[in-house]
């Protein structure tokens, strides 16, 4: 049995459908999100601080408050093994194909052409 949608979801969804640029920006900020979430469930898992996690890290408690809630500029990739390893860890890192009929898609592959 799935949940009804309601109007706010019906119109989102309207949305995104209508302009790829839109669903496009909101797939990159999801998954910037599912990146945060992880980070603080594995320091919460290890039933570590935010103070005790900066400590392992050699960083203040203010940057990893930043780090667990995106708002760190150019985040590297060696911060996030660094932190993921320092919490027991392991970064994994997987790049997968949009899908390939969706039209930002074909619209992206045309401009890089």
């Amino acid at each position: 049995m799935s949940a009804k949608k309601t109007a706010f979801m019906r119109w989102i969804d309207g949305e995104l459908r209508a302009d790829k640029d839109f669903a496009r920006r909101v797939d990159e900020l999801v998954n910037e999100m599912k990146i945060e979430q992880e980070l603080v469930a594995l320091r919460e898992r290890r039933g570590i601080s935010q103070r005790a996690a900066a400590k392992l890290i050699g960083a203040s408690q203010p940057f990893v408050a930043k780090l667990e809630s995106g708002r760190v500029k150019n985040l590297g990739v060696k911060t996030l093994v660094k932190y993921a390893t320092a919490l027991g860890g392991k970064l994994t890192l997987r790049i997968e194909p949009a899908r390939v009929g969706s039209r930002a898609t074909r619209r992206t592959l045309r401009r890089a052409s």
